[in-house]
């Protein structure tokens, strides 16, 4: 796997190229961003793919702290688990799961465990 540059688009995200994982970014972004499209999910997604892609200060789930890089598949899985088990907590607010719901659809995806795209 290539190391992150910053400026380097031929850098994996996970499985995906990181120019995919932007195009996914940017339509997310835009959609949040439109009154009535703007959900607690769309949110946790978007949220996701920033760390994913090495822009987040921390980490979506754990809140570690960012570190400007795309983060390794060893750390993006660990985000992945930690959604799992959040997602498993019946303490959990509709809105709190959904938002976690979001963040694990799009490391999933950008992990290559689901197929459709947040």
């Amino acid at each position: 796997m290539a190391v992150d540059s910053g400026r380097n688009q031929d850098v994996l995200v996970g499985i995906k190229p990181r120019a995919q994982v932007e195009a996914a970014h940017q339509r997310l972004a835009h959609k949040a961003a439109t009154p009535g499209l703007r959900t607690p999910f769309s949110l946790g997604a978007v949220s996701a793919y920033e760390w994913a892609l090495g822009r987040a200060s921390e980490a979506p789930v754990t809140g570690a702290a960012g570190t400007g890089r795309v983060p390794s598949s060893h750390l993006l899985t660990a985000e992945l688990d930690a959604a799992v088990v959040q997602l498993g907590d019946p303490t959990q607010s509709a809105e709190g799961a959904a938002h976690v719901r979001g963040v694990h659809d799009a490391l999933a995806w950008v992990c290559g465990l689901i197929d459709e795209q947040p």
